[in-house]
């Protein structure tokens, strides 16, 4: 077995009143793929700074390899101090990286490097932190939410840079599908402690719900023996008390066990609340068009959406999802084509930005509007404790203003409130941020029973497979495609997943400029960062490979080479071919550089 990288033993902290960690431990080796997975607030971030050496614990132990390179990507990237995007990433690297290496990140998650980092996006911090984190290849990497967000193309561009690097990886992540194709143990942080799965997140949750059954199990156990020693203790001899004080400290003891007994963590408990039968279309849209200056954001677009439809809109950033969803919910009006809204709907709109939510305004003013301790939640007046309960709060929450929330906490608070509301349209804007698996497993539940409409933007691909009955894919300069079944099914039926192609068209709308036109090639054909370092070095390796290959036939021709060593001969042979094939390529890569160069020069 490989030597520790990283070794926490009994890890304890408390913060506040109930400690957070109590015996927790983690392992890091070479070539570990481990994904750390819990509720929201079970500290899985806090054991992840104090693996990156950031948080002094009340007790165990932290020892990490000294010659260990560790990386350690935050929820919340801080640029400050740097004046772009560039310089940001460049200062992560060490002496003997490769510098061409962050320009190609950079690009890769489409920045240039020259963003100044005050006026940088949530996406576009979290994408130029990626690049610092990536750009040395270390030996450790421990990433908190990479996915946060990322649109699809860049989250499956991150899928296989991640798999391309030997580095060893902690990922925290609320994206099953990003989990289950990087991970190969699971560590689950419930309570305090860890337990190890030596597997990845797709054997996890079977593993998880077997362990809590058998906990449940050895605890009903501990209670019949409970009343069976209570039992003795009331109805037994008295003659016998004095030699059985110890049965009765037994007794005590077991009672003291299950009062510490930490129960896992309560589900949510979330349905959304009904409203009036809507009619049977619920949106028509014919030829609808919207488009900022020259920029075709929807494009001649059509579609029908009946009642009990649940509609996916995927694409990068920028491509015109919720503009799309403003056209379609009537929230904003088509340069042309016509919209119309079926009869009786009732809508509720729940943003990405979760705009509705006041930072100073309380959790409990939030849900009752500040008039009463009462709402009113599928026809039943409910308290706004009973109903906070549901969702996790607790009561002494009730006057936490929402600044303090984590951002778990919010998401939770937000699908409160629109799930309280009547609706029988749902549209819902990036409804998995921030949700933990579990809460995430409920609302696709609900989702799946609800009796009306819904239309929701996602990122989280899993989600949509199980939630989804068709997908809008935005396939570049305002087009939308609809595709039947989930997120799988688009890609079946495309040949191929979201990919990075409306690069261009995300770049144009933050400009406000109009997309490259087909036949601007001088526009559009230019030398990225990695071909003009591949023009710099592809020299050197072709003329290391005719070097290579000229040896490789000096040796081939020596006189009893294949009588001596048979097996020796047929691998030099094999070297021989794989370098004449690596040379063609790289002369023909750099042929085709060459000649890109001159006509963009010329």
């Amino acid at each position: 077995m490989a030597a520790p990288l990283i070794q926490l033993q009994n890890i304890h902290l408390t913060f506040g009143g109930a400690p957070l960690l109590a015996g927790a431990e983690l392992i890091v080796s070479e070539g570990d793929r481990l994904c750390l997975v819990g509720r929201n607030g079970s500290g899985k971030s806090t054991l992840l700074k104090i693996a990156a050496g950031l948080v002094d614990v009340d007790r165990g132990t932290r020892a990490a390899a000294p010659s260990a390179t560790i990386r350690y990507l935050p929820q919340e990237p801080d640029l400050s101090g740097f004046a772009t995007t560039l310089a940001f990433v460049e200062a992560g690297l060490t002496p003997g990286d490769d510098p061409y290496r962050a320009r190609y990140l950079l690009e890769s998650l489409s920045l240039t490097g020259e963003e100044g980092t005050e006026r940088l996006s949530g996406g576009e911090a979290r994408r130029a932190a990626l690049a610092r984190v990536l750009a040395p290849s270390p030996d450790i990497l421990l990433l908190d939410e990479p996915t946060n967000h990322l649109d699809l193309p860049a989250i499956e561009w991150l899928e296989s840079e991640l798999n391309s690097l030997r580095s060893a990886m902690v990922l925290i992540s609320h994206d099953r599908r990003f989990l289950e194709r990087l991970s190969r143990a699971t560590v689950w942080l419930d309570r305090g402690v860890t337990r190890r799965l030596e597997q990845g997140f797709g054997a996890f949750e079977l593993w998880r719900d077997t362990v809590l059954e058998q906990e449940e199990l050895e605890q009903h156990k501990l209670d019949r023996r409970i009343v069976m020693e209570e039992h003795w203790v009331r109805y037994g001899v008295t003659a016998r008390r004095k030699r059985n004080q110890g049965r009765l400290a037994r007794l005590g003891d077991m009672r003291q066990q299950r009062r510490e007994h930490r129960r896992a963590t309560a589900n949510v408990r979330m349905a959304a609340s009904e409203g009036e039968t809507s009619g049977t279309c619920v949106v028509e849209a014919k030829g609808i068009a919207k488009a900022y200056g020259e920029l075709s954001v929807v494009s001649d677009f059509s579609i029908r959406i009946m009642r009990g439809d649940r509609v996916g809109i995927v694409g990068p950033n920028g491509a015109g999802k919720t503009t799309l969803i403003n056209l379609l919910t009537g929230g904003m009006a088509p340069d042309s084509g016509e919209i119309k809204l079926g009869a009786n709907l009732q809508m509720h709109l729940l943003d990405q930005r979760r705009e509705t939510l006041d930072p100073q305004t309380t959790v409990k003013d939030f849900l009752t509007g500040g008039h009463s301790d009462t709402l009113s939640v599928n026809g039943v007046v409910r308290h706004f404790a009973s109903y906070m309960k549901d969702f996790l709060f607790t009561p002494d929450q009730a006057r936490t203003p929402v600044r303090v929330l984590s951002g778990g906490e919010r998401g939770r608070l937000v699908l409160a409130k629109a799930l309280a509301a009547p609706s029988n349209f749902l549209v819902l804007d990036e409804p998995t941020n921030d949700l933990d698996l579990e809460t995430l497993d409920l609302l696709q539940e609900v989702l799946a029973d609800y009796p009306g409409t819904v239309i929701l933007v996602s990122h989280d691909r899993d989600f949509l497979d199980r939630v989804a009955t068709s997908v809008l894919m935005a396939e570049g300069n305002g087009r939308f495609v609809e595709y039947a079944g989930g997120y799988s099914d688009m890609v079946a039926q495309r040949g191929e997943g979201v990919g990075a192609k409306p690069r261009e068209t995300v770049r144009a709308a933050k400009s406000g400029a109009a997309p490259r036109a087909a036949g601007a090639a001088t526009e559009r054909r230019k030398l990225t960062f990695k071909d003009k370092h591949a023009l710099e070095t592809l020299p050197v390796c072709i003329e290391a490979l005719h070097e290579e290959i000229k040896s490789l036939r000096v040796r081939l021709a020596e006189d009893g080479f294949y009588a001596r060593d048979a097996k020796g001969f047929a691998a030099t042979a094999a070297k021989l071919s794989t370098a004449e094939t690596e040379l063609a390529a790289s002369e023909e890569r750099w042929l085709e550089l060459e000649m890109l160069r001159e006509e963009i020069e010329g």
